[in-house]
């Protein structure tokens, strides 16, 4: 198969589709590999090394399209991105297509095949593509919301861990996933009072287990909300219904009734966030305030650790890719129910029973797709 790896061209976003050693895998099972000239260089590899591990260096992206059948990328493909593609391409990246609109009519209006990193599903109920990212953006929420802590940045101040005789910062995370259990190992490291608010009993039985008393446990309720999020210094949004929009659990109201110079982080923002004050930002200008509240809210937060992120997403990603290519599309999702579930738009048709309901779209079983 011919595979292609553009650059990426979102706001600061230095991730690659694939590694030299990914693209290594792939050239010695037979296939060609085409990658965009500077693919790498945000992530310490150059285009010697790609060519070293078998791929064709194009010079750009436009020639990529047009010589690969199956694109694979990292964020989902931006207007000029999206404009390339055609009826006879493979889509393989993250998509979010629930809150975008405009994204997913022109992914129907294509025709291409499109699969989502984050609606696939494993054996055990778990998102294995979406999850290194958000053990990423659960670490980073950390980091961001402790730097937009600092005075200087608009925050009230604080310093998370406190120092003896002086308490320390208290950190709530909404949503007991993968972002809110790796939020909560960094702020435990920071020394920070940390509490955690899910509605899902199995969830909390589960952070129990990993966390004992270090962290309160609450389940997550409107009253609970209101009370845990107006005395925090810092809230990180972890909530994640998969393929849907994210619900808007914290409210304007909510909001306002924080202490001026807190913070908010919201990871879910790639599915339009779960904060009603939230709007995306980008690394370059990555907060705002609203109602004396500082909001970070990039929308692709683990772009700014690139070559840790990199590496992770490839780990994961490279054995699917490999099955495509390896076996064609059709075959490969016909024959698991679980990858299946990635595919999210297919010759003018959307086959996520979540994005369809989002934004009216009729609903076709991918299975339909693939016979």
């Amino acid at each position: 198969m011919q595979i292609g790896i553009p650059k990426e061209i979102k706001n600061h976003e230095y991730r690659a589709g694939m590694t030299p050693s990914s693209v290594y895998e792939l050239t010695q099972r037979g296939h060609e590999v085409f990658v965009e000239t500077n693919l790498g260089a945000g992530i310490g590899h150059s285009d010697e090394s790609y060519a070293t591990a078998g791929a064709k260096v194009l010079a750009t992206a436009e020639e990529v399209f047009e010589k690969a059948r199956m694109i694979v990328k990292v964020k989902e493909p931006l207007a000029a991105e999206r404009k390339r593609l055609t009826a006879n391409h493979l889509l393989f990246t993250y998509l979010h297509l629930a809150p975008d609109a405009e994204q997913t009519k022109d992914l129907v209006d294509s025709g291409a095949t499109c699969i989502a990193y984050e609606t696939i599903t494993s054996p055990h109920g778990e998102l294995p593509l979406l999850t290194p990212m958000s053990e990423v953006a659960g670490r980073l929420s950390i980091q961001a919301g402790a730097m937009c802590l600092q005075k200087s940045n608009g925050g009230r101040g604080v310093l998370l861990g406190g120092v003896p005789g002086v308490a320390p910062g208290s950190v709530v995370i909404i949503g007991g996933g993968v972002v809110g259990s790796h939020a909560a190992q960094m702020a435990l490291g920071l020394g920070a009072d940390v509490a955690i608010l899910d509605n899902n009993l199995h969830a909390l039985r589960k952070l129990n287990r990993t966390f004992g008393t270090t962290v309160k446990l609450v389940h997550s309720n409107k009253s609970s909300l209101e009370s845990f999020v107006r005395t925090a210094d810092l809230v990180i949004g972890g909530v994640l219904i998969p393929g849907a929009a994210a619900p808007k659990l914290v409210t304007a109201n909510m909001i306002k009734s924080m202490k001026a110079g807190s913070v908010v982080v919201d990871v879910a923002i790639d599915q339009g966030g779960c904060f009603a004050t939230s709007k995306a930002t980008t690394h370059e200008d990555p907060t705002y305030i609203v109602d004396d509240v500082v909001h970070y809210c990039v929308a692709n937060m683990p772009g700014g650790v690139a070559r840790t992120s990199t590496q992770a997403l490839n780990n994961a990603t490279l054995p699917y890719i490999v099955k495509i290519a390896d076996k064609g599309w059709k075959e490969t999702l016909a024959n698991d129910t679980h990858f299946l579930r990635g595919l999210n738009v297919c010759a003018g048709k959307v086959t996520n029973e979540a994005v369809a309901s989002n934004l009216n779209y009729d609903y076709v079983d991918p299975a339909s797709m693939v016979l």
